[in-house]
């Protein structure tokens, strides 16, 4: 490899759009010394997604490939054990497709490839027919696997089993915690902007791509009951869905029947996410299951109080400013909740939030130093054996 070249990682995801992992590895991308190390990307989605853009004018190259859903397996390992040997530049496969990763990363074991890093960015719960694939994948999966990562000790004890935790690294969903830090100017400014005019407004808002991992149902029940017991309430919701907006639609649908379309905002994908939970006085997650959401670090980061459900790991507290309600509580309990977080935080300062969260160590300048450090060395170990 010449000298002025840098390390390519390729980075296996489904597709680059605005979710929690695909952002991490962005914030990642964007503060790398791309001279020493940068990112390429290998996804399963053929139409152009939301970063792409930026990773190419950010000199990375994406790479297309067939879906991995069961009728595709047999074509997928075909198709990816040739680009492996059409591209000997990869030496190092950082892949986030969970326990999906067991196809590519038997491969590349298979073709040689010396760093080979699996990450846990989720934990799901529940059957379906897509848990026996799950089990079968992620029970074979460590074998061909050098350096296990996760976002968080839940997500690794899912992906990686209990009796690896301690391999497991403990890789941090980092963000720019300046973009984040609260302005009470920008604040006024963001809220004018949607239409919120008085002050006294309570602002509930959410950052989640519409999938029914997130909850979005019953996220709207309790947003009824918050309306029910505070009139001057708005609901703001961050995020898009699938291609073809199914489950976006339906809780649009949902909105109208309750008859609350003048107070929920559907703001759809967005590149503004630090500026938008600038205008929100409280977050919520009701997710079914999550691993270690970056969404929850930005929320912190912007000063917010913030409510979880009981099936979002509480290592995500990283501010003492999180509280757990589960989900068997009625949506009535977690509206009197959330609104009697906002009446005691009021007066608080959001501003040393962006301070908590890189107190926390979730400051990606560290992070991404950390890194790229790792990569480097982790290429070079197997050459000093």
């Amino acid at each position: 490899m010449p000298e002025h070249s840098p390390l390519r990682v390729l980075v296996l995801d489904t597709v680059m759009d605005r979710g929690g992992a695909e952002t991490m590895m962005m914030n990642y991308l964007r503060h790398f010394d791309r001279e020493q190390v940068t990112y390429d990307f290998l996804v399963n989605r053929d139409y152009h997604a939301a970063y792409e853009d930026e990773i190419e004018a950010l000199g990375g190259r994406i790479y297309r490939m067939c879906p991995m859903y069961p009728q595709y397996f047999g074509r997928y390992k075909r198709e990816f054990c040739a680009f492996l040997q059409q591209h000997p530049e990869y030496q190092i496969i950082h892949s986030n497709l969970e326990e999906r990763s067991y196809f590519p990363l038997r491969i590349a074991a298979e073709q040689g490839i010396p760093v080979r890093i699996a990450h846990a960015h989720n934990r799901p719960v529940g059957f379906d027919l897509k848990s026996i694939f799950r089990e079968y994948f992620r029970m074979r999966l460590p074998k061909y696997v050098t350096h296990m990562f996760a976002c968080g000790t839940e997500a690794g004890d899912w992906l990686f089993g209990e009796k690896n935790r301690d391999k497991v690294i403990q890789q941090r969903n980092a963000i720019d915690t300046a973009v984040y830090r609260y302005d009470p100017s920008l604040a006024a400014q963001v809220r004018a902007e949607f239409g919120v005019t008085d002050p006294d407004t309570f602002v509930l808002g959410h950052v989640g791509r519409f999938f029914p991992q997130k909850n979005h149902t019953f996220l709207i029940d309790i947003f009824a009951e918050v309306h029910k017991q505070c009139p001057n309430s708005v609901l703001w919701l961050v995020g898009g869905g699938e291609l073809n907006d199914e489950l976006k639609n339906q809780i649009k649908a949902k909105v109208e029947g309750l008859g609350l379309s003048d107070a929920v905002r559907f703001f759809g994908v967005r590149d503004d996410v630090n500026r938008l939970l600038q205008g929100m006085d409280s977050f919520i997650l009701p997710s079914l299951y999550e691993g270690l959401p970056v969404t929850m670090i930005e929320a912190q980061a912007s000063g917010l109080p913030c409510t979880i459900s009981d099936r979002v790991p509480r290592q995500c507290d990283v501010t003492g400013n999180v509280q757990i309600i589960g989900l068997d509580e009625p949506p009535a309990a977690w509206a009197k909740r959330i609104l009697d977080q906002h009446a005691t935080y009021a007066g608080t300062d959001r501003a040393s939030g962006a301070d908590a969260v890189a107190h926390a160590g979730f400051d990606i300048t560290s992070n991404a130093e950390w890194l790229q450090k790792f990569y480097l060395d982790a290429l070079a170990k197997p050459a000093r054996v």
